[in-house]
């Protein structure tokens, strides 16, 4: 049994990059190229009750959303029933039109977790914390969605759209690239999931990276995230132009827990912490000399950084993991390092927040981020969402046939006629 899953997994039949068949959404399953817009009616009889300029608009307009981005390793403690993420969430001050949480160890990176079948009931319960914190005031038509949940082991990327954003989604889809152990399972790696919201395409790449202080695995992080984005893959839609890799999108955020170290030796990087000279540590963070550099991450943006390192820390506590006498026997060095991180892609984002969280739930705290996103807006989509939303179109789903066959004749006569 155990051989039959090494095989399976080794080959990309469990971690292949076109891994759509089992992601998770509280809505009614419906094809992955399919829009989730109602049906809409024939030529015919918009042609009754709509404006024929309007519905030749190719104009474009361009709206503004805002994105709830978040990465939490949470070291494999499963959430209790009285867990709250309400406050994380900032509904009250903060509220976004879409949610995305990624995970990184939801269960314990154990020889079973990695090579067994997936745990779907810790999904499920990290699913229902968020989903009780996002809708508990709420009005049912003011209500947040699960339109996306991907698990690949310990990675855990989920998805929540505010309701009246869904009919304007379309091809949702899940990749998972493995790059853990022998190089292709899933104890690191990333699960990407992409949608396209109206005609702007968005991809979410959840990470984790290969961990420790060595250079060795500082090289092996950069090759992590080279095979990520070469790797990582989605399928085609109906439209020619619907994007396939992840540099491909229009908008781009990578989150996740980047295993990102401070390049000094341990001593210089724990005198520093010791009196909080975070400017000093920054200059020799990792990931903000990879986005300098310009080679893996070429073309990537990062926020400002205002908050301290975020791992690692003793159990329940706000002491740092080696500051005293914690330090575990085999558990090596874990020097304080900003591991956990958020970064963008091209244009039309525009970051508003970038903060950490203090949950002592784990190891490592949560960061957060808040975006403003660009998206383009056909004219003429947009007047004909306003008239199947309308009375007009309520009235449509009672006229006969005969009727509508009727009035098209009568509008197509008068178009053809001269004076």
């Amino acid at each position: 049994m155990w051989p039959k899953r090494v095989a399976n997994k080794i080959l990309g039949k469990r971690f292949g990059t076109n891994n759509n068949s089992n992601f998770v959404a509280d809505l009614p399953r419906l094809d992955m190229e399919t829009a989730l817009v109602p049906e809409v009616p024939s030529l015919e009889q918009l042609s009754s009750y709509y404006d024929d300029k309007t519905l030749l608009d190719h104009r474009k307009q361009t709206h503004e959303y805002k994105i709830f981005v978040s990465t939490w390793n949470v070291g494999g403690v499963t959430p209790g029933v009285d867990l709250s993420m309400e406050d994380w969430l900032d509904l009250r001050d903060n509220a976004c039109d879409i949610y995305v949480l990624g995970f990184q160890e939801v269960v314990p990176l154990t020889a079973s977790a990695v090579l067994g079948s997936e745990n779907a009931t810790i999904r499920t319960k990290w699913n229902a914390v968020i989903g009780k914190s996002l809708n508990r005031t709420r009005h049912e038509q003011d209500r947040f969605h699960c339109m996306m949940s991907k698990q690949m082991v310990g990675l855990l990327v989920t998805i929540w759209v505010r309701g009246g954003l869904l009919a304007h989604i379309t091809h949702p889809s899940a990749s998972c690239v493995g790059c853990g152990v022998m190089g292709c399972l899933g104890n690191k790696g990333a699960v990407s999931v992409r949608f396209e919201l109206y005609e702007t395409s968005f991809c979410f790449v959840c990470t984790h990276l290969a961990s420790g202080d060595r250079q060795a695995d500082h090289e092996l992080r950069n090759s992590n995230a080279a095979q990520i984005l070469s790797r990582t893959s989605f399928p085609g839609g109906p439209s020619l132009n619907s994007p396939r890799k992840i540099l491909d999108h229009d908008r781009v955020i990578l989150l996740g827990d980047l295993n990102c170290r401070i390049s000094l030796p341990e001593a210089t990087t724990r005198s520093l912490v010791e009196r909080s000279e975070w400017s000093k540590l920054l200059k020799h963070d990792q990931l903000k000399a990879e986005l300098r550099n310009g080679r893996v991450l070429q073309g990537w943006q990062e926020g400002r950084i205002d908050f301290v390192p975020t791992y690692k820390y003793c159990p329940n506590s706000d002491v740092y993991y080696g500051s005293g006498q914690e330090n575990i026997k085999g558990e090596g060095r874990r020097v304080p390092a900003w591991c956990d991180r958020i970064i963008w892609y091209g244009e039309g984002l525009k970051q508003h927040l970038y903060t950490r969280g203090e949950s002592k739930l784990s190891d490592h705290r949560p960061v957060k981020a808040i975006f403003t996103a660009q998206v383009s807006v056909s004219t003429k989509l947009e007047g004909l969402w306003s008239f199947l939303t309308s009375q007009s179109f309520e009235r449509i789903k009672n006229v006969s046939a005969d009727e509508i066959l009727d009035s098209t004749a009568r509008r197509a006569f008068k178009f053809c006629s001269v004076d």
